[in-house]
């Protein structure tokens, strides 16, 4: 399987996303990969937020490694499953789509732990005290995407 988190600038939450599955897979053993992008390019090549990366210093996990990136057309084809932050995220992700095999992978990545409730990840990127609340979520999200694909 392949994963893609997507955000808008991806510094935020979809490098805490691509981190915790990551993290995750690793647990499990699993031969899956994972990546994060932005839908726009506002700042590529930087590394995640300071404080996406402190948030995952406290649990352990370093998501340093990574770097922002712009959503290309070719993810569209590479990536199994596309999981989007929220509903603007999945509008811009749905908007590039040439075709339905590519929009039948966009979801929106708290439907895994809230089916059909269509919850976004608030950006944190505003407020410093959001990013806790950010990571708790996709923590969540990331452990129910583990257990769903795990029995595929």
């Amino acid at each position: 399987m392949k994963f893609l988190m997507v955000c808008l600038g991806n510094i935020c939450r979809s490098p805490l996303a691509e981190g915790l599955l990551k993290q995750k897979i690793k647990e499990e053993g699993l031969d899956w990969e994972v990546d994060s992008a932005g839908t726009s390019g506002y700042h590529e090549d930087a590394l995640p937020d300071a404080r996406s990366i402190a948030i995952a210093k406290e649990h352990n996990l370093d998501i340093t490694d990574q770097r922002s990136r712009k959503l290309v057309l070719a993810d569209l084809d590479t990536y199994d499953i596309i999981y989007v932050m929220d509903s603007s995220n999945y509008n811009d992700v749905m908007a590039l789509c040439e075709n339905t095999i590519q929009k039948s992978k966009v979801r929106l990545i708290m439907n895994m732990v809230l089916p059909e409730r269509n919850i976004a990840v608030p950006d944190p990127y505003w407020k410093d005290s959001g990013f806790k609340n950010v990571y708790l979520m996709l923590e969540e999200a990331s452990e129910a995407i583990v257990k769903a694909y795990k029995q595929k």
